[in-house]
Formats: C-alpha cells, sequence, structure tokens
C-alpha cells in the first residue's frame, strides 16, 4: 500500500508545451437541440389539416354511437330473451317479449305514425323493406303464426326454432337501415 501511494505522489513532469496544450483544452461544444417546430409554413398546414380531419371523423364516429344507442340496448335485452324462449316453461313470454322489442327497436328509429298500426303481413314486409336481406322465416312466422298460438302448442315446437328466431331478430337489429 506504500508503495501505491509513494507511486502515485511522484507523477512524472510534464514537459511546458503539454502543460500549455492540456490547459488550452475545452469541453466540446454539443450544438443547440433541433426545434420540433416545423421550419416552412406548409408542414403547419398541413399539420392543421390533419388535426381538423381527426376531429371532423371523431364527430361523425360519435354522432354515429349516438344513433345506434338503441340497437346496442335491443341486443342486450335480446340476449336475456333467448334465455327464456329456450325454457320451455318460459318460451311464450319470451316470444311476446320478443315481438315486443322488436316493435320497440323499430320505433326507436322510426316515425310512430309509420311503425306502431303494423301487424302480421305488414309488420313482415315493413321488415323485409327495412333490411339489407329478408329476414329469416323463423321471423316471419314468428308475426304471422306463433304470438296467436295456445301455450300448449308453443311448447311443442322444436327447440331450434328458438335459436332461430334469435338469431333472425338479431340479424335485422343489427343490419337495418334507417333512412335519413
Amino acid at each position: 500500500m506504500a508503495a501505491t501511494e509513494a507511486m502515485m505522489e511522484k507523477a512524472p513532469a510534464l514537459d511546458p508545451t503539454t502543460e500549455t496544450a492540456l490547459r488550452s483544452m475545452h469541453d466540446i461544444v454539443v450544438p443547440a437541440p433541433v426545434s420540433w417546430l416545423p421550419q416552412t409554413w406548409g408542414w403547419g398546414l398541413l399539420g392543421s389539416v390533419a388535426v381538423a380531419l381527426l376531429l371532423v371523423w371523431g364527430f361523425i364516429a360519435l354522432g354515429r354511437y349516438r344513433r345506434n344507442a338503441y340497437r346496442r340496448e335491443a341486443l342486450q335485452l335480446l340476449d336475456a330473451i333467448r334465455d327464456d324462449i329456450r325454457s320451455p316453461a318460459t318460451r311464450k313470454d319470451g316470444i311476446h317479449r320478443l315481438s315486443e322489442l322488436m316493435k320497440r327497436t323499430a320505433l326507436a328509429a322510426w316515425p310512430r305514425l309509420t311503425v306502431a298500426c303494423l301487424t302480421g303481413s305488414d309488420w313482415n314486409k315493413f321488415l323485409k323493406a327495412t333490411s339489407e336481406e329478408a329476414p329469416g322465416r323463423a321471423l316471419e312466422k314468428l308475426f304471422d303464426d306463433f304470438e296467436y298460438r295456445a301455450e300448449a302448442s308453443i311448447d311443442l315446437l322444436p327447440a331450434n326454432i328458438g335459436d332461430d328466431l334469435v338469431a333472425d331478430a338479431r340479424r335485422w337489429i343489427v343490419r337495418h337501415h334507417v333512412p335519413a
């Protein structure tokens, strides 16, 4: 340990030229940071247009989201009705609730005078006219026949009829077209 201290104390003497050179050294000069602001007005204009387009798109998407709130609510109610239709004990109530849901969904999108008076075949024609594709056969049969059957005859319906009804109703709720 004493040997290392002795070596440290005896630092070699530098010649005067080296000492002068070491004293005249300065730190590295770092350039100024590059600015994030655009250097020309064109980039500012392009950025402004992009922000404006994003805002317009956001307002359009928000409007569409709000306009389709009734569809989201109807789909949630449809999930609860599906369970009722699958159970033979509550099938008749489920079928009536499905009919009510379809009418309420239509009333949310079209004027009451147009929709409220529709029943039977007129209701089926309305569903066909407002959908991108014709509603399924099960849904047509619902509005023509199932609502008016006795509870005992509804219990005898095949089990898959409930799934077909719900699938057709879901398709119409999601894909119906409301004119502007």
